[in-house]
């Protein structure tokens, strides 16, 4: 018992000395999306400002495949000492859900330290379509008998599963159409080819905006500064499965001392109080959301997690 005590002791002071000098060397930020995408432009920015006040180098390494699970499993197993941080998001915990065989656990494999920016989807059909709000969409797609379709980036993508909430929450069959990419839903309901989608509210909003298209709710805990009139699906709907916003954040490799997470959680949130980031952010149709604490932050990714693994259950949707 004396010998566990001395080694607790001896643990919680490396942590402590460790973090006393953190960071000492350049710290790397492994990034699970493809060079010049919006969360891979929004990290490089909140990277620059980060190296400027810790006084060494973000190093940003781009980890693309297998949609984020070759990042993952790349920071895993890297040393748990805060000099290897991953972007982490919504997508490994949906990921996971989908394909429970893949060699990672988002929970397990991380010590969250805070969350950076979120997005909610936004339900738009064309600016001609005969729905004037999501209540009567509903009433169309259950006349139309399985008829009707909605369109996404893919399946798994945040699109797909909003879509799919919205289908199974309300009661009603729609045959989902994944396309190449989220590039392609505007052209689709432009063309006529599909009758609504769930863009993320970075795309959705111009395209609202232009008049070519009408939002009938977004996906967010509460409406959005740039789309005021526009009501939330859970508002619409009374569930909280609709809220879905696609969140990304930092994570350490498990047993990260928690010194090391409370540093990296104070320079981060120093970093996206920067006016300037924020409104950066904004523009591409994100909020700025640090958490108050690593604590905190894994609190909302365990609850997160939860939320995802039901409605994976309830809308029944399957990996590739």
């Amino acid at each position: 018992m004396k010998r566990l005590l001395v080694l607790a002791i001896a643990a919680f002071a490396a942590g402590a000395v460790c973090a006393q000098g953190y960071p000492s060397r350049p710290v790397h930020l492994v990034i699970p999306f493809a060079a010049g995408g919006g969360p891979d432009i929004q990290a490089r920015q909140f990277g620059q400002k980060l190296s400027e006040l810790m006084g060494q180098p973000a190093v940003m390494e781009n980890k693309v495949g297998a949609a984020g699970v070759l990042a993952a499993q790349y920071a895993a197993q890297a040393p748990a000492d805060g000099y290897t941080i991953l972007l982490g998001a919504v997508t490994h915990l949906i990921l996971k859900h989908l394909n429970p065989d893949l060699k990672f656990d988002p929970i397990a494999d991380f010590a969250p330290i805070t969350n950076m920016a979120s997005a909610p989807t936004v339900l738009i059909v064309r600016a001609d379509h005969g729905a004037r709000n999501a209540g009567e969409l509903v009433a169309m797609a259950r006349a139309a008998a399985g008829k009707m379709n909605y369109a996404s980036g893919g399946i798994g993508t945040a699109a797909h599963l909003a879509g799919a909430t919205f289908e199974a929450l309300e009661g009603f069959k729609a045959v989902h159409i994944p396309l190449k990419g989220s590039v392609e839903i505007q052209a689709s309901l432009i063309r006529g080819d599909t009758d609504f989608a769930f863009p993320i509210a970075g795309t959705a909003i111009p395209a609202v905006r232009s008049g070519r298209f009408r939002a009938l709710g977004v996906t967010s805990a509460k409406r959005l500064a740039s789309l005021p009139d526009v009501p939330t699906m859970r508002e619409l709907m009374k569930d909280e499965l609709y809220v879905q916003e696609s969140w990304y954040g930092f994570w350490a490799p498990a047993r990260t001392p928690p010194e090391v997470l409370r540093r990296f959680h104070a320079l981060a949130v120093k970093v996206l109080a920067d006016p300037g980031l924020a409104k950066l952010f904004e523009a591409a149709g994100n909020v700025v959301e640090p958490s108050e604490s690593p604590a905190a932050f894994s609190a909302f990714v365990r609850s997160e997690n939860e939320k995802w693994r039901r409605i994976v259950q309830r809308t029944g949707v399957k990996g590739n």
